[in-house]
C-alpha cells in the first residue's frame, strides 16, 4: 500500500520553483544527497520520481500537492507533453479519459504509420476510428492511409477538444475527395 503524503510534511522537506518546476530538498535527506539538492530522477517512460520517506512519488503529483495543498484526484496531464516539465503551468488535473485523448506515439501493432487508422484487408480499404467517453466511433472507409488520418484529425479536432497541440506537427489531407461514400 502507497503511503500518503501531505502538503504541510512535503513543504518541510522540499522546495518547489513553479516557473521551473524542479524541486530542490531543504533538508538532507540521505547521506548521498545534501540540502538544496535537485530532488528526483527520470524513471519511467520519462517521468521524474522523488522518494520521500521510503516511497517515491511522481514529481508532477507532488507539484500539485505543494501548489494546491491536496494530492490531484484524477490524472495529471502535462499539457505541452513533456512529461519532465513540472512547471504548475504545464500541469491540469483530468479524467482519464480525457489524458488518454493526448496520445501521440503509435502502438507497437499499428500497421499503417498514422494514429486512429487501420487497413481492412478483405475490402482494401483504410478506415478511421476515435475513442470518445470509452466508446469507438468509426469514421469511415478510405482509400488511402493519408485519407482516413486526415479523417481522424478532423475528429480530433472535434472531439478532443483537451487535446491540439500535437496537430500542427501532423500533416492533413482535404478528406471530402478522398472519402468513399459507401463503396466498396
Amino acid at each position: 500500500m502507497k503511503r500518503s503524503l501531505d502538503a504541510e510534511t512535503m513543504r518541510r522537506l522540499l522546495n518547489y520553483e513553479p516557473d521551473t518546476g524542479i524541486f530542490c530538498w531543504r533538508i538532507q535527506p540521505s547521506r548521498n544527497v545534501k540540502a538544496g539538492a535537485v530532488a528526483g530522477s527520470v524513471k519511467y517512460l520519462g517521468y521524474i520520481s522523488i522518494r520521500v520517506n521510503g516511497t517515491d512519488f511522481m514529481a508532477h503529483r507532488l507539484a500539485w500537492l505543494y501548489t494546491h495543498g491536496v494530492m490531484p484526484t484524477h490524472d495529471i496531464d502535462h499539457i505541452n507533453g513533456d512529461k519532465a516539465d513540472n512547471r504548475i503551468k504545464n500541469l491540469r488535473d483530468v479524467s482519464r479519459s480525457v489524458n488518454l485523448q493526448n496520445q501521440t506515439r503509435l502502438r507497437r501493432d499499428n500497421t499503417s504509420g498514422y494514429l486512429g487508422v487501420s487497413l481492412r484487408k478483405n475490402m482494401k480499404r483504410w478506415y478511421a476510428q476515435i475513442k470518445v467517453n470509452r466508446r469507438r466511433q468509426y469514421l469511415g472507409y478510405f482509400k488511402t492511409a493519408e485519407a482516413a488520418h486526415a479523417a481522424y484529425l478532423a475528429a480530433k479536432l472535434r472531439l478532443h477538444p483537451g487535446d491540439v497541440r500535437h496537430l500542427a506537427e501532423m500533416p492533413s489531407l482535404p478528406v471530402s475527395t478522398t472519402l468513399l461514400r459507401g463503396t466498396a
